[in-house]
């Protein structure tokens, strides 16, 4: 990378991570706002920052060597042809960086679950005060000494794991390339993915935690929601189409399970017809789990030592491998 190379964010930093950014990599960083600019400036950028590429990137960025992906995920990008072993470009995410962010949500969803907070919210604003918990079904579940199954121990699976310990929870789950005799520090127990079911039939509460893949795609199925509690509660952090749909909103019509905290569904925005907005065992969130006031700090933080390592010929952080999907 060249003192002249141009490096471009559709990310907004405040000006302060920005400074921080130029003093750290010691080159500049423009910020674009508006398409139009982006249009204008994609064609000198050799480093740019986003969430996002337009479809025709090829053409725009002919300069372009490396993207940062803004956020964690990356299959908004699969049908762009960038992550294409043969695209010739860089891609880094910034997996890991809203690990705690999602990790307090997760048990936040858990809680207001266990303490039916959605109900005695619509209390309050009808200004009704029960006579005690019985009277509206208030009576609150515990997280101690439940057992938590964790699908996916990666940077957010783990952050989740470690809070379910504090919690006094008895914490298993399931990671990609684990073998039968396989353990973790930060899990009671390691499981292969097929032995999921099993992993799902012990599990008091399931938080999916895996990336969008080829093979997580529609991984909780029938079969899965089957296998679980009755008294179970699901939650996904991660992407919507890792769960089939139709088959979730069955089993929480049917009381397979006991509920279901969703921050991501099949298709966002979620259409308003959509059965998942009246069941009253669903808590629904609109894919804002990781969006934090520290994610800026955090972002910019990566994104530094990344244009530092750029610059030095040294390996980036977070490179995605498109052999694993993400």
């Amino acid at each position: 990378m060249s003192d002249t190379s141009t490096v471009l964010s559709t990310f907004q930093f405040s000006s302060a991570a920005l400074q921080f950014i130029r003093e750290t990599a010691q080159t500049d960083v423009i910020c674009i706002s508006n398409n139009d600019e982006l249009q204008a400036r994609l064609p000198e950028a050799e480093v740019l920052c986003s969430y996002w590429l337009p479809q025709q990137w090829r053409t725009l960025t002919p300069r372009l060597r490396w993207l940062q992906v803004a956020g964690a995920g990356v299959d908004g990008l699969q049908t762009s042809g960038i992550l294409d072993p043969d695209s010739g470009i860089t891609v880094t995410t910034a997996v890991g960086i809203n690990a705690a962010v999602i990790g307090e949500y997760v048990f936040g969803s858990m809680l207001m679950f266990n303490r039916k907070w959605p109900e005695m919210v619509l209390l309050q604003q009808r200004h009704i005060w029960p006579r005690s918990g019985n009277w509206y079904k208030l009576g609150g579940r515990e997280l101690a000494d439940q057992t938590l199954g964790i699908i996916g121990l990666g940077n957010i699976g783990r952050r989740i794991a470690q809070l379910g310990r504090a919690f006094g929870m008895h914490v298993i789950g399931t990671r990609r390339g684990a073998s039968a005799d396989t353990t973790d520090p930060d899990v009671d127990q390691l499981y292969p993915l097929a032995q999921l079911h099993n992993m799902l039939r012990q599990s008091d509460y399931v938080v999916i935690a895996v990336p969008l893949t080829r093979d997580t795609r529609h991984m909780i199925g029938e079969a899965e929601l089957r296998a679980m509690r009755p008294h179970a509660y699901l939650v996904n952090i991660a992407r919507g189409p890792v769960i089939d749909e139709r088959a979730l909103i069955h089993a929480l019509t049917e009381k397979w399970i006991a509920g279901a905290g969703l921050d991501v569904t099949e298709e966002e925005p979620l259409p308003p017809e959509s059965a998942l907005f009246s069941l009253p065992n669903v808590i629904l969130t609109p894919h804002i789990s990781g969006v934090s006031t520290q994610y800026d700090k955090r972002l910019s933080a990566l994104f530094a030592d990344n244009l530092r390592r750029y610059r030095a010929g040294e390996p980036l952080r977070n490179r995605y491998d498109a052999a694993r999907g993400y």
